[in-house]
């Protein structure tokens, strides 16, 4: 039994990275040698296993067989006769086909230090296009390592064009395109390079055709200067959205959450920022009333961080559209109005709804006042 480490931890220590996870590949054993060794298995699909005390995973090498469409539509074998080359040959890009033995020798049949040093993202061999979430995995490294230099090699280019144009993307699930446009946009100092990558591929419009995606549209500048600002990943996909509303209706971005399967608190975040930006900009200029509805609207007397989420949103875009950030004034506000509780209105023979109208009109006097207060003069 010989093990291998691979992957992205050999190639990030390559490029000069500590990486945080490491991976190894097993060859010449049995899952029965490797529990008798102490490995715990945790693979389903394949023979994967934890070792006994670093945890780090060590799978059996394996080959797979393209046997249905779609992301899992493979037959996989994982023996003691499978070879570190049957095994790194199935991988997706030269950079990714890099082992190391445990003496610290390199073993690279693909070219991928080339590659590494050329700033090149290549695919290791045609079975490629055998699965088309890889066209994903690939924007997302482009994405990761575009501060580095790194491209798309033009022959993986054209095998990814020619994949996409088949509509291999529209057999993924929702899930899956989710999960890895999640990472792009997380992971990455410069997401945008995760759509402009797609948009070469010719895979752009199976999933994001609400997006407009030609460099330096506003919602690709507003997405990377949300990374730069280094906001949580909802207000990072809201940023991307909002400036769509100019091509598509609110209602067709919220349906664009819901076809991506979005976590719902994202969801959430993309329509009510949406419903809320007009009156966003106004600051100052609403009545007393119209302040107040949508202070409540934006959930700023809620023990939730969608009011302060829809700021940041805003935030983003003011500084991409180099226009005033009203940031201040509706935290102000906020302030203003939840200074004033139901025990601050509550006299004797007002009860529940009598209550909360009393509210309403005490905290919209103090927000007029407030206001008033703003004005020069």
């Amino acid at each position: 039994m010989k093990r291998y480490l691979v992957g992205g931890a050999v190639r990030d220590a390559l490029l000069g990275f500590t990486p945080h996870e490491r991976d190894w590949v097993v060859v010449g054993s049995t899952p029965e040698q490797m529990r008798a060794a102490g490995f715990t298995q945790v693979g389903r699909d394949f023979p994967v296993f934890l070792h006994p005390q670093t945890r780090e995973e060590h799978a059996l090498a394996r080959t797979e067989r393209k046997s249905a469409a779609g992301h899992q539509g493979f037959v996989v074998h994982a023996a003691a006769d499978v070879t570190l080359e049957e095994d790194l040959v199935r991988r997706d890009l030269t950079v990714n086909a890099i082992a190391q033995d445990e003496s610290g020798a390199l073993i690279d049949p693909h070219g991928g230090q080339r590659d590494l040093e050329n700033r090149c993202l290549r695919h290791v061999s045609p079975a490629f296009s055998e699965d088309p979430l890889r066209v994903l995995r690939l924007a997302r490294f482009a994405a990761r390592f575009a501060p580095l230099g790194f491209r798309v090699a033009d022959e993986t280019v054209a095998l990814c064009r020619q994949l996409n144009a088949g509509g291999a993307l529209r057999e993924l699930s929702a899930e899956r395109v989710w999960q890895e446009t999640a990472r792009a946009i997380s992971e990455s100092p410069a997401p945008s390079v995760y759509f402009a990558t797609l948009q070469l591929l010719g895979g752009l419009t199976d999933w994001f055709d609400w997006l407009p995606a030609a460099h330096g549209s506003p919602s690709l500048r507003a997405l990377d200067q949300a990374a730069e600002d280094h906001a949580e990943l909802a207000v990072r996909v809201a940023a991307l959205m909002a400036p769509a509303a100019a091509q598509a209706t609110a209602a067709q971005l919220v349906h664009a959450c819901a076809r991506l399967r979005m976590p719902k608190d994202i969801a959430t975040l993309v329509d009510r920022y949406l419903d809320a930006a007009p009156d966003l900009r106004l600051a100052d200029g609403l009545a007393a009333a119209a302040l107040l509805q949508r202070l409540e609207r934006m959930a700023a007397f809620r023990p939730t961080p969608l009011f302060d989420r829809v700021l940041a949103v805003d935030a983003v875009l003011a500084r991409i559209a180099q226009r005033p950030d009203p940031t201040a004034f509706w935290r102000g506000a906020r302030d203003q109005a939840v200074a004033l509780q139901a025990r601050d209105v509550r006299v004797e023979g007002l009860h529940g709804p009598a209550i909360a109208r009393a509210l309403a009109a005490a905290r919209t006097q103090r927000l007029a006042d407030w206001q008033q207060g703003l004005r020069p003069g």
